[in-house]
């Protein structure tokens, strides 16, 4: 029995969205413009995918509609080969959401599959925003990190960095944590100057301190649900949750390169 493939079929059945933007260094229709910010990219991402994800699709499906949507385009997608694995450096930062930290692991595992390796190089996590008003505390930070130690004990990731914290709690997180943090991100928007004390505590110990431009929320519920209703002709998707967005940047280690970049996204519908 042949059922019509339509947008509206498709998320309305699903209960889960993967997405894969493939390699964003190749893809042409970002180079019209530049983005104001990595959440607008990821917004432009988001959008070109699923519309060309879906001009692929047949009008009708002899099967039944699948529960778990993988939308990405296969020509986009540039997996590692074995033989060019040893000259490039798999580095990542996962933004987690407000769900269960099991979704590192799913992440981890998804974006090693994407990309053709059995290991990441690097993984720095961003830990979910908090409500104004609220700081980070190294009891936010705790269980994220056992998460990531396992991954580390298990070789699925060779090293792991943090983000945004300052000397007290990165000193906490490293007295306490069995695989110490290999690197700090500091964002220079909210500090022009690397603060003393955070710079002497990371020499001190060996931890690289890297700056970037993240908003402390890469992307809301709302814009997301925004990206996927355009791209789907104004379908009605206040019940997709974005989980989680890991960004990947593959670097030839001889020249310090971007090879491929790309962000792979995970969200699932709450109302089933």
């Amino acid at each position: 029995m042949e059922t019509q493939v339509t947008a509206k079929a498709l998320l309305d059945h699903a209960s889960t969205l993967n997405l894969h933007t493939g390699n964003l260094v190749n893809r042409s229709h970002l180079k019209k413009k530049c983005p104001a910010s990595t959440s607008e990219e990821l917004q432009d991402c988001i959008r070109a995918t699923l519309v060309k994800w879906l001009g692929t699709l047949p009008p009708t499906l002899e099967t039944e509609l699948p529960k778990t949507l993988d939308c990405s385009i296969p020509e986009a997608t540039e997996a590692i080969t074995p033989e060019e694995r040893e000259e490039l450096k798999v580095s990542v930062k996962l933004f987690v959401g407000e769900s269960e930290c099991s979704s590192i692991k799913n992440a981890v595992d998804m974006a090693c599959i994407s990309l053709g390796v059995s290991q990441l190089d690097s993984v720095i996590v961003a830990p979910p925003p908090l409500p104004d008003g609220e700081s980070q505390t190294l009891e936010h930070l705790q269980p994220l990190w056992e998460e990531l130690e396992a991954l580390v004990q298990s070789s699925k990731i060779a090293a792991i960095g943090t983000s945004d914290l300052d000397k007290t709690l990165l000193e906490q997180l490293y007295n306490w944590a069995r695989v110490k943090p290999s690197s700090n991100q500091v964002n220079l928007a909210s500090c022009c100057v690397m603060p003393p004390d955070l710079t002497a505590f990371a020499k001190e110990f060996d931890i690289q301190l890297l700056t970037h431009n993240d908003p402390k929320e890469l992307i809301s519920t709302a814009a997301f649900q925004q990206a996927v209703q355009e791209s789907t002709q104004d379908l009605q998707v206040v019940d997709w949750q974005l989980e989680w967005v890991l960004r990947y940047s593959i670097i030839v280690k001889s020249r310090g390169i971007i090879k491929s970049k790309g962000y792979l996204v995970h969200a699932k519908r709450t109302c089933l």
